[in-house]
This record gives structure tokens, C-alpha cells and sequence, in this order.
């Protein structure tokens, strides 16, 4: 698809009879350590004549009414707290702004209170994170042009990341590492793959199923992350959801060429019980349904989903959350017969979460958090020759029942222990078969359904010894109970203010993941008729990060950080070595990005990424930003004839540029025009080339092995730009917006093959 345009027109009402354009602004403030609210923190809009503020309550909540739409900076101050300053910050007239802030104590006693208005940006909200990790916000995911309000597409414009080559997919690679890597958690639970259009064992799809409006800032790990993350290679996106807001009903309707979507939140009764849903419908469909075909003639395109929160506080018994997530996807292929296609195909997707969460404080530094999550992911594919013969066919059902318990104590400023688990019951009922020709009939590649449970438990400790020194360590431990293979993972990190404007950092940790369970439930015919599973005692993936970073602030709003990093690979699965079959030789899993293997695979693989981050980041200030970032690497791997060769996803190089400029219109300058504009320029995947000479004389495709991943596509090359008006008129916004994707037309190659 060369262009991926969206028209997007979005309409937030929540009171349509007050004109003054003035907007809210509410929120909490809490511990960064311990979680428990902080009473008495001042919260001030600065720069507001006269001064705009309010102070927090006995629960942390703080409320300003009647500040003027547009941006401001926010400061939070308490005596015995380092403050905060968090940079412009978009009030509109449709919507009140929720802040949640975190307050580090402070290890320094002051005989006097020292204002500073130093900005921090992109501070990971995990205090234990010490290296590779930054926090994302829900107006960053909006704002980035042609990201559709999608966090994976978002993440394109971080350091060390590129996408997989495929545009329609917002499947991501991190650091040269699979997209199969990455771990997806909501409200601190695993979750399955949350994307439309998944491929079993994948982590990226063709849209999010996370509509932006239900994101509050969450965080992204790209290495080395804290022990509470497991099951993870690559990288982590740590979503967390928003609550609605409690003093009043708000609205908001958005309907574009992708599609049409509708939110809702509010208060629950005179209670301070909230509730917040979106609801999207792929307009695609409908085009489809008008007989409008956008897509062409032979491709229709179906989706749609649902998602909310209800949070509700008790003043004994805690705070809970009931949160869902679901959807269903559909993509038709009908083959083109004159263009000489003759097989069609059929892919469809559908996944339900349901979760609950419980917040308890047992005093004002300990507090106990419980989780539990139900989910289910159906993937059904079929090809076939136009509706005549099927040809191959896939129809996974994944279930998980997840619980989690978590303990926070803050022994006192400078020491906090995090300690808790996970276990899981993770179910399947995998069916897969193909048409042989020869001697025709359909083989089945995996007929399994059973069960099998996963424990997962970690400590994190952190010390401060300083207010410029802080160390992060941990220990993690999972078991497998499908085979009982077992690993123990250390993490350790710090992070070191060696001066006010430059910080050093530091992290290593040991990291493992599984595979799907088609890849454990692969079967292989005996010469007797009998079946056996070659992969069921597939051990975990695992690698070592180590990572060192350091960051310099030239300006308050302007900032410099580099990482280098270092990651080991081992026990990576492979295909037993076979000379005889050139393809099991340099066959990995560090090549795949989703699907499951029908072969027998060993532990006996390994792999090295290796590279430089560097970025600048001139942050939202005098109505504008700008982020670059560079990234030079190396990923290798080692198969079955143990010859070192470059990854499928060693691209070497990965540059991004960023950038935006608001500018204020209208009679009283309250209304925003935005400009945003995206460039990507990255090495390519690369791939196994053909042996011409045996192809041609065969006639058909032969991939010369000896050769594998030698040869490196077309540098990637991209072109993003967005444009949108926002006009605030009374209590409501409304926004017209224009997102296009590779706006010069750029044909980015995805995969060869052979005519």
C-alpha cells in the first residue's frame, strides 16, 4: 500500500452553553516510592495573572478551575519533596486534563526552599528502571504525524527502533532483536498481543486495538528492564489505562477514512466511582458495504473493538479496577485471475480481555496490589484455489486465566523493596493441516488442545544513597510447567547525576522468553502412523543486555543522551544439523517475527546485538519540538553449521527526525493549527537470495542457503506529515485532521521472490 491516508474529524462536547474559554484542570500527587497520596502539595499553572493553583487533599487529588485554554506549565511543590515541573501541558475547552504526579522525598534537608523550573521529559514511571527506558504520553502518541493514535507506530520515532518492513504492520524491531521479543502488559499484566490482524506468535498487527483515549502515560523498555518484567527479549510496552473523570460527564466522537469511534466517561452515581469507554468501527467496511471500494476490488478489510475502565474507591477496603479490552478483524482476499492469481485468502482474528485489579494500602509507605486477567486470542486462517480446493489451513485458539499479587513497601527515603508473582494457566486448541499434491491428501501439521501453567515471581530493591545516586537490583524466576524448565534472572542498574546537567547510567540483566504453544505442540509423523511433539521440551530463548548511558541537558528544554549496549544471545532455537538440508542449517528464531515451526528445534543456537543510540530532543517549548535520533548496530546470529552470519533483521543503521509548531489563531488566539511532519531512514531486512542458475533451470524458486542473509534490501526510506486545527468555541473542541502516511510515495521493498 504506497499511501495510508486518514481524515480524521473529532468532536469532544461536554457542556455546550458556557462560552468563557476556560478549561479545568484536575489530579493526584502521589509518593514516587511508596504510592501513597501526599497531602498539602501546592500545584500552581505558572505564569498566570493572577496565580492559578490549588493544594492536595487528604487523598492526593488536587482541582484548578477556570484556567485559559492553551498550554501551560504545571509545577508541584512540597517541603521535604524535590519539585516537579511538567512542560506545557494542551488545556482545551472539550476536555479537563488529568495529571498524575509522582514526588520524590528528598534525601537533603534544606534551611531554605530553592525554586528551580528545570523540566523533566520521558522519566520511565517505573522508579526501579534505571537504563533504556522512557515514558510515553497519550498527546506524544496523538501528535506524532501519521501514527493513528497507535503506541507501536508511535514508538517508530525512538532511538534503536525501525518497524519490520511491512508498512500496513506496526510490528516493531528493537535493537536488531525480533519483533517476537516484545511483551505487551495492561495495568500491570501480561496481555496478548493487543493489535488487529495478529499472526500467532507475533507482537504487531495491522492497527492497535488501544484507542489513545483510554492511554494514560505508560512506559516502553528497549533493554535491561526491571525484574518485574519477564518473559521478554527485546523490549516491554507497560500500557496503563486512565480513569474517567469523576466530577463530570464528558464526551467524544471521531469519524475518519479508517474509522468511526465514539468515547465516553464520567462519574458512577454521587459516588467517586468513574467509568470510561471507547468504541471503534472500521469505515472501511462500511465504504465496503456502499459499494465504495477503497482498497480495490479483491480486498475488503473488517474491524472493530471495545474498550473500557470502571475504577472504583472504597474509603476501607481500597481501590479497584475493572477494565476489558476486545475485538475482531477480518481480511478478505479474493485472487486477482487476470493479473494470474488463483488462491484466495481468508484471515481472521478475534481477542476478549477481561481484568480486575485491587489497590490496598496497609499504612502510608506499604501498599498490596492484585491482579487478575481472563483473556482469549482466536486466529483463523484458510487459502484456498478460488473456492475449489483448500489448500492450507489454521485455526489457533490461545485462553489465559492470569493472577498477580504485588507487595510496594518504602522502608524511608532511600530504600524500597518491590516483591510479588504471576501465575498463569495458559490453555490452546491448535489445529493446522496443508493439501500435499503428492500423493494428494491433507497432512496435519498440529491437532493439540490441553493446558499447562507458567509461574513467574521477582524482588526489586532500590537505594538511594544519594539524591544523585540511585541503585536499582532484582531477581526474577520463572517455571514452565509444560516441561519444568526453569530460569533465575539477575538485573541490576544505576543511575548517577554526576552533575545538575549530566547523568550517567548503567544496567545488565539477564532476560528469557517462550515460545507460542504451536511451536511446543508441533507434531511429526512416524513410520507407524504414530505422532510425537520434537519441541515440548524447548527450553526458554535467553540473552544478556548490558547497557551504559549518558545524558546532558545543553538547555532546560534541550537534551542530549547516548546509550551503548551489548546484548548476548543464547540457547536461542534452532533446527538440528543436517548438511544434506541446507535450510536447517541456518534456520534460527531469531529470524522469525511470528507463526510456529514444523521441524524439531534444539537450544543450541546463539546470537550478539550490538550498537550506539544517540538522540537530541528539543522538547514542546515556544510551540514547537524537534527529535532526532541515530542508530548504528550489529545483529548476528549462529544456526546448526555454526557459521556466525548477519540476522534477517540486522538493518545497520536506523536515523529518525521528528518535529512539530503549533500556531495560535482565531479573534483571541485560542485556536491551534499543527503542523507535524515524520522522517524514517533505515537500513532494510535482509534475506536469503536465490540461486539463479538452479532456479532457472528448475523453473521455480531455489534459495541459495550458503548465502544466507548476505544480501540487504533497499534502504528504508519514509515520509510522514500531519496537519490539524483545533477550535475551542464555549465548553467544547472540536478538530479537523489530515495524516499521511509516506506522503512522497516512496515503494519501500518488503521481501524478494522469485518469477
Amino acid at each position: 500500500m504506497k499511501y495510508l491516508l486518514i481524515l480524521a474529524i473529532c468532536l469532544s462536547v461536554s457542556n455546550l452553553f458556557c462560552q468563557e474559554l476556560t478549561q479545568n484542570i484536575r489530579g493526584q500527587a502521589r509518593d514516587a516510592q511508596s504510592g501513597s497520596p501526599i497531602v498539602g502539595v501546592t500545584v500552581i499553572v505558572m505564569g498566570t495573572q493572577p496565580l492559578k493553583g490549588g493544594v492536595t487533599d487528604l487523598e492526593g487529588n488536587f482541582r484548578i478551575e477556570g484556567v485559559k485554554v492553551g498550554r501551560h506549565n504545571i509545577k508541584a511543590s512540597f517541603i521535604g519533596y524535590e519539585e516537579q515541573v511538567i512542560p506545557e501541558v494542551l488545556l482545551g475547552a472539550g476536555k479537563e486534563v488529568f495529571l498524575d504526579i509522582s514526588l520524590h522525598e528528598s534525601l537533603v534537608k534544606l534551611d531554605e526552599i530553592v525554586i528551580t523550573e528545570e523540566q523533566e521529559k520521558g522519566q520511565p514511571l517505573n522508579e526501579m528502571a534505571g537504563v533504556s527506558a522512557l515514558s510515553f504520553s497519550v498527546e506524544e502518541t496523538s501528535r506524532y504525524a501519521a501514527t493513528f493514535d497507535d503506541p507501536a507506530r508511535a514508538a517508530l520515532s525512538f532511538a534503536g527502533v525501525r518497524g519490520g518492513g511491512d508498512d500496513v504492520l506496526n510490528e516493531i524491531v528493537i535493537r536488531g532483536n525480533s519483533p517476537k521479543g516484545l511483551l505487551w502488559r495492561i495495568e500491570g499484566i501480561e496481555i496478548p498481543n493487543p493489535n488487529h490482524f495478529a499472526e500467532d506468535g507475533s507482537s504487531g498487527g495491522g492497527i492497535s486495538m488501544l484507542s489513545s483515549s483510554m492511554l494514560s502515560n505508560s512506559d516502553f523498555f528497549t533493554g535491561a528492564f526491571p525484574a518485574e518484567y519477564s518473559n521478554a527479549l527485546s523490549g516491554v510496552f507497560d500500557i496503563k489505562l486512565r480513569k474517567g473523570n469523576p466530577d463530570k460527564r464528558e464526551y467524544a466522537f471521531q469519524a475518519g477514512l479508517l474509522g468511526l469511534a465514539a468515547a465516553a466517561e464520567g462519574p458512577i452515581g454521587n459516588s467517586r466511582a468513574t467509568y470510561l469507554i471507547n468504541y471503534r468501527y472500521s469505515t472501511l467496511a462500511m465504504f465496503d458495504n456502499i459499494g465504495v471500494k477503497i482498497l480495490g476490488e479483491n480486498e475488503a478489510i473488517t474491524f472493530q473493538d471495545l474498550s473500557f475502565k470502571v475504577h472504583v474507591p472504597t474509603k476501607g477496603a481500597g481501590s479497584f479496577s475493572f477494565w476489558g479490552l476486545g475485538g475482531g478483524s477480518e481480511d478478505i482476499y479474493n485472487a486477482d485471475v487476470k493479473n494470474g492469481e488463483f488462491y484466495n485468502e481468508d484471515f481472521l482474528t478475534r481477542l476478549g480481555i477481561l481484568g480486575l485489579s485491587h489497590v490496598y494500602y496497609l499504612n502510608e509507605n506499604t501498599y498490596l496490589e492484585s491482579q487478575l486477567a481472563i483473556s482469549g486470542h482466536h486466529n483463523d486462517y484458510t487459502e484456498d484455489s478460488l473456492n475449489q480446493q483448500i489448500f492450507y489451513k489454521e485455526d489457533f485458539i490461545n485462553t489465559a486465566i492470569r493472577g498477580g499479587l504485588l507487595l510496594n513497601k518504602k522502608f524511608n527515603a532511600r530504600h524500597t523493596l518491590k516483591t510479588g508473582g504471576f501465575f498463569s494457566h495458559l490453555g490452546f486448541d491448535l489445529f493446522s493441516e496443508f493439501w500435499n499434491r503428492n500423493p494428494q491428501g491433507f497432512i496435519t501439521e498440529l491437532d493439540q488442545k490441553g493446558s499447562s501453567e507458567f509461574l513467574q515471581t521477582y524482588a526489586q530493591w532500590q537505594y538511594r544513597a544519594s539524591d544523585k545516586l540511585t541503585f536499582n537490583s532484582g531477581l526474577n524466576y520463572s517455571q514452565f510447567m509444560l516441561n519444568n524448565n526453569n530460569t533465575l534472572e539477575p538485573r541490576f542498574s544505576l543511575k548517577w547525576e554526576m552533575t545538575p546537567k549530566q547523568t550517567l547510567s548503567a544496567g545488565i540483566g539477564w532476560h528469557s522468553r517462550l515460545e507460542s504453544f504451536s511451536v511446543y505442540m508441533a507434531q511429526e509423523e512416524q513410520s507407524d502412523g504414530s505422532f510425537v511433539r520434537p519441541n515440548e521440551d524447548l527450553d526458554f530463548s535467553k540473552a544478556r543486555h548490558y547497557v551504559v548511558g549518558y545524558q546532558v541537558k545543553i538547555k532546560p528544554d534541550l537534551r542530549f543522551k547516548t546509550e551503548v549496549y551489548y546484548q548476548d544471545l543464547y540457547n536461542v532455537p534452532i533446527r538440528e544439523a543436517d548438511p544434506n538440508r541446507p535450510w536447517r542449517q541456518v534456520f534460527s528464531i531469531l529470524n522469525e517475527s511470528d507463526g510456529f515451526i514444523v521441524d524439531t528445534l534444539v537450544n543450541k543456537g546463539t546470537g550478539e546485538n550490538y550498537g550506539i543510540e544517540l538522540t537530541l530532543e528539543k522538547f514542546f517549548t515556544n510551540n514547537y519540538y524537534i527529535t532526532a535520533t541515530g542508530s548504528l548496530f550489529e545483529s548476528k546470529y549462529t544456526g546448526a553449521d555454526g557459521i556466525k552470519r548477519d540476522s534477517r533483521f540486522n538493518a545497520n543503521f536506523v536515523t529518525n527526525f521528528t518535529g512539530g509548531k503549533e500556531f495560535k489563531v482565531g479573534k483571541n488566539k485560542n485556536n491551534l493549527i499543527t503542523l507535524n511532519a515524520r522522517m524514517i531512514w533505515a537500513g532494510n531486512n535482509r534475506y536469503i537470495p536465490f540461486n539463479l542458475t538452479a532456479s532457472n533451470q528448475e523453473g521455480f524458486g531455489i534459495p541459495n542457503f550458503n548465502n544466507a542473509y548476505t544480501e540487504r534490501m533497499e534502504d528504508y526510506w519514509r515520509m510522514d506529515f500531519g496537519i490539524s486545527y483545533r477550535k475551542n468555541k464555549g465548553r467544547h473542541s472540536s478538530i479537523i485532521a489530515l495524516n499521511i502516511q509516506n506522503v512522497t510515495g516512496k515503494v519501500n521493498q518488503l521481501e524478494p521472490y522469485y518469477s
